[in-house]
């Protein structure tokens, strides 16, 4: 007997040693959690002062290089700073828990021991009962409470972070709108799209005859929802004879007209076809369907949409989005380089879709006559939304990511009802969606925070996602070759391999966008920053095969169109370039006036949005 008590007595040292360590340690990791959120609130994490001093020196003096590169070398470091910080948040959060488990467990055999322990009197053993049970309550109080306080600091911290990043880039904005060009500036977001289809595909499409089967109308529950089959070729025939959406059929980067202009000047109209004002200023992209070109305007009072005959720049129609049902007597608050109608329309010959701030969507048919419309729901983003819509067949795609509830949908393009709607755990974005034909299967490709995600065209069924992407996601992603390229401002650039289980095939950092998305074409891929960097990587590998610097900065996205890249800057500069794996540059052409909208093309013309005007240019 004394024996056994002897050895109760040496388990109960023991776990009572064990819980007095793993509960020292919890408090050790709480406490270091707590120094973390004081010091991110003492010291500025991303340099703002710092930086900003440096973007005023490169703004006095654009052409020293050796500045640029250090503030190149800063951002990466800030980067990096991010990164170690999320990754000391999540590993002190993990071993808390791991220390409160390991002392409740402790305790618990602690107390269990005690039970076996030689009985003692009556009374002393209610004494006991009632010091143990005061106990257990003053301990999971404890535990709890320093739960609760890690866990809440741990999320502060994050929060603080990341307003210290939303910080810098508001200081960085207002920096960029006193000096009205800043080659180095964090921007807040706009709605950009692109990835790309293989040139060969192209070319054989527009050999042949493409039979598009109409899907038929019908109301599809995502959750049962199937995967199939596409019969037919996309984008199609028609599609590439015209430019359908944002940066042309599918959002793919891509125009197929050839015999392009590489040549102008608006100051002396060199191959300047007409210019006309556009009545309302936004910042959406042209759209063209045969021989009309359509655009959208918008301001807190007003939204319109407009239709040019593209061939002589004549107004033919305005469609006013007006008496709508559900539409908020207010519009929401956005920021001016975001706006009221950021989004491009779409069309699919027989409809023109438009959507805006407030969530007032908007069918009109060819002559300008409304068809139908609706409200979605004031978009709750702090920017203001500019996800630009796209046609799939008989439906209209609408990436509606947002702080709550964020979802992508598809409505009936005759009638505007809901075909399909699949939920999205995804932070607000200000990407538009991409349509890419993967082997028999059409996907939509959307990127926000935190992942990359594939959803079947016709069912809405999700296929494959990846957690990759973190930050107020602009750029849409690109796609070549069966890869789907990624990336945004303080995060990375990922290459993915689509499937059930997708993978990241390599990442990079060296240059990353927060608004002008990447174009993926052949073996290439073309990293576009808004501060002024163009890249060129090895689609396969992630090796950077060349790199330019330019004055302008970009918010615009690239497109390709007859083997060469056109890239409009801030200052109204389109920088024409080969799509290859050396740059050579064609001609730097002057539009006069600024403009941050990507062209359209047709017929061997460019179709340009100025500030102000709209522009046709052909030889």
């Amino acid at each position: 007997m004394a024996n056994k008590f002897k050895i109760n007595r040496t388990n109960l040292s023991l776990w009572k040693g064990i819980a007095m360590v793993a509960g020292t340690f919890s408090f050790v990791i709480c406490m270091l959690v707590l120094v973390n959120y004081i010091q991110i609130n003492r010291i500025d994490p991303v340099n703002t002062e710092v930086i900003n001093s440096l973007v005023n020196r490169l703004n006095e003096n654009p052409n020293d290089v050796q500045l640029r590169e250090q503030i190149r070398e800063m951002d990466l470091l800030v980067r990096k700073a991010y990164f170690t910080n999320q990754w000391q948040v999540k590993a002190g959060g993990y071993l808390f828990l791991f220390g409160i488990i390991v002392t409740a467990i402790a305790l618990q055999l602690f107390y269990a021991g005690k039970q076996q322990l030689p009985q003692v009197s009556e009374e002393e053993e209610e004494n006991i009962i009632l010091f143990r049970e005061k106990a257990r309550k003053w301990i999971v109080i404890g535990g709890f409470g320093m739960v609760g306080i890690t866990l809440l600091f741990a999320f502060l911290t994050h929060k603080e972070l990341g307003n210290q990043f939303t910080e810098a880039a508001t200081i960085a904005k207002a920096k960029h709108a006193e000096t009205k060009q800043t080659n180095i500036t964090i921007v807040a977001k706009e709605e950009i799209t692109e990835p790309v289809v293989e040139e060969k595909v192209v070319e054989e499409a527009l050999k042949e005859e493409i039979v598009v089967p109409v899907a038929e109308e019908e109301k599809v529950v995502v959750e049962e929802a199937k995967t199939s089959s596409y019969k037919g070729t996309y984008p199609s025939k028609e599609m590439m004879a015209n430019f359908p959406s944002f940066r042309g059929p599918g959002g793919n980067a891509i125009a197929y007209q050839k015999n392009i202009p590489i040549e102008w000047d608006g100051a002396s109209g060199k191959n300047i076809l007409w210019k006309q004002p556009v009545p309302i200023h936004a910042y959406n992209s042209p759209v063209i369907w045969g021989n009309k070109l359509f655009l959208s305007g918008a301001s807190a009072a007003s939204r319109e949409v407009y239709c040019y005959d593209r061939n002589n720049g004549k107004l033919l129609w305005t469609a006013k989005a007006e008496q709508i049902a559900g539409s908020p007597a207010n519009p929401p608050e956005v920021t001016p380089d975001t706006g009221h109608s950021a989004s491009t329309v779409t069309t699919d010959g027989n409809l023109v879709f438009a959507i805006f701030s407030n969530g007032d969507l908007i069918a009109v048919d060819m002559s300008g006559k409304k068809q139908w419309a609706k409200n979605l729901g004031v978009p709750d983003n702090h920017y203001g939304h500019s996800s630009s819509l796209i046609v799939f067949e008989d439906k209209l795609i609408v990436q509606y990511d947002q702080k709550k509830n964020s979802k992508v949908m598809a409505l009936s393009t005759s009638s505007g009802e809901e075909v399909w709607s699949t939920a999205r755990k995804v932070k607000v974005s200000w990407a538009s969606p991409v349509i890419v034909q993967n082997g028999d299967q059409v996907e939509i490709l959307l990127a926000a925070d935190p992942c990359i995600a594939s959803y079947d065209a016709q069912t809405g069924k999700e296929l494959w996602k990846i957690d990759c992407i973190t930050g107020e996601v602009g750029p849409s992603v690109a796609y070549a070759n069966g890869i789907v390229f990624a990336l945004n401002e303080y995060a990375s650039l990922v290459a993915i391999k689509p499937g059930a289980k997708p993978e990241i095939l390599w990442e990079a950092y060296d240059y990353l966008s927060d608004v002008p998305s990447p174009i993926a074409y052949n073996d290439l891929l073309f990293v576009v920053t808004s501060y002024g960097a163009v890249a060129c990587y090895n689609a396969k590998a992630g090796e950077i095969l060349w790199e330019k610097e330019f004055d302008g900065g970009f918010y615009a996205s690239p497109i390709l169109a007859d083997g060469k890249i056109y890239l409009m800057d801030r200052k109204g500069v389109m920088h024409i370039f080969k799509a290859d794996k050396e740059y050579v540059e064609l001609a730097p052409s002057s539009l006069g006036e600024k403009s941050d909208a990507s062209p359209a093309f047709a017929d061997g013309r460019v179709y340009i949005r100025g500030d102000k005007n709209l522009y046709c240019i052909g030889k």
